[in-house]
């Protein structure tokens, strides 16, 4: 008999973790996060945990409230309370894992952030990272000595674009040479559901100190309805000339399928300038009407829930269940 299952959501990832909750029929366990007046925090779970499956889940994102190296560091600590408490096995739950973006060197000295990050849970005894739409999947499963468990929105995001285009020609383009894989895999996806050819496309991109160059476009777009597909909008740089390109190469429309909303700051005026027609992103990342680039977009944005995928993530996790079948399937 399994051990028993136990979820706790940290900080803004409670929502979504209310979510997953609902989905597995069981209750958010409680927990305390206490803010002192320096700046230091504790947190701890009020709900016995000896020999249970736990799941701490946080979305390590950027925001108002809390930065994402904040997040890192109380999820890390709760994590380490959870296992002095006697869990017999903790997932960490990370819709956005932050500090993913540097997984090799591009410049001499650089760091590997991921491998970093790796360490830091490993450290705490963490004993699975579960993770969707990590900036590499092939580096976030190299950096971990423990289990990763790789989600992908692949199949959401198939589901929801196959009937928007209908029976016109379309493109999957990558707006780099590093997403090409990516962007590769959800064509093919994409082409399993219109039962029918998809093309694909590519740009050349290069970033160094914060400027990016590259001019190459390749592919064939013209006449198609183009579908840019990246791992997360930070700032809407990458994707506006992502569209601009599309349309200057033919592209009927653009749509833009990208499953973590980061939105920094000034993405709202670069993304409302976009040419781009919608944009659908996932609630990997807490969003509310009240944001900015949000309020920007209004209709133009599409949220795609991921709660149903992870919660059924989990239940396979616990029950012994096949992770390779469901995203296969989708949720």
């Amino acid at each position: 008999m399994p051990p028993e299952i136990a979820l706790f959501a940290l900080g803004s990832s409670h929502g979504f973790g209310a979510q997953l909750a609902g989905a597995l029929g069981v209750a958010l366990s409680p927990l305390e996060e206490r803010d002192f007046e320096d700046g230091e925090f504790k947190l701890r779970p009020l709900a016995g945990v000896r020999g249970g499956d736990v799941y701490a889940i946080s979305s390590l994102n950027g925001a108002a409230e809390a930065s994402g190296a904040d997040k890192l560091l109380r999820l890390l600590m709760f994590i380490g309370a959870l296992k002095d408490s006697g869990a017999a096995r903790v997932t960490a739950v990370t819709p956005y894992l932050g500090f993913s973006r540097k997984d090799r060197r591009t410049k001499p000295r650089d760091p590997i952030s991921t491998r970093y990050i790796a360490q830091l849970f490993e450290a705490m005894r963490t004993d699975r990272v579960m993770a969707i739409d990590a900036h590499n999947i092939a580096a976030f499963e190299n950096a971990f000595r423990c289990e990763t468990v790789p989600l992908d929105a692949h199949a959401l995001f198939a589901r929801r674009l196959a009937p928007l285009v209908g029976e016109a020609p379309v493109a999957v383009v990558s707006p780099d040479l590093g997403g090409e894989k990516r962007a590769e895999l959800f064509r093919q996806r994409m082409e399993r559901a219109l039962q029918r050819p998809v093309a694909k496309a590519f740009l050349d991109k290069v970033r160094s100190e914060g400027r990016v160059t590259g001019d190459i476009f390749a592919g064939d777009v013209s006449g198609r309805i183009a579908i840019i597909l990246d791992d997360l909008v930070a700032g809407g740089g990458t994707v506006a000339r992502a569209a601009t390109a599309c349309r200057a190469h033919g592209a009927t429309a653009v749509l833009v399928a990208a499953t973590h909303a980061v939105f920094a700051k000034g993405a709202a005026a670069t993304l409302r300038d976009a040419a781009v027609d919608r944009i659908f992103v996932t609630d990997s990342v807490p969003l509310s009407a009240k944001d900015e680039t949000v309020a920007a977009l209004q209709e133009r944005l599409t949220i795609v829930s991921v709660a149903p995928l992870f919660a059924e993530a989990i239940r396979r996790l616990h029950e012994g269940g096949s992770i390779a079948q469901l995203l296969e399937d989708g949720a």
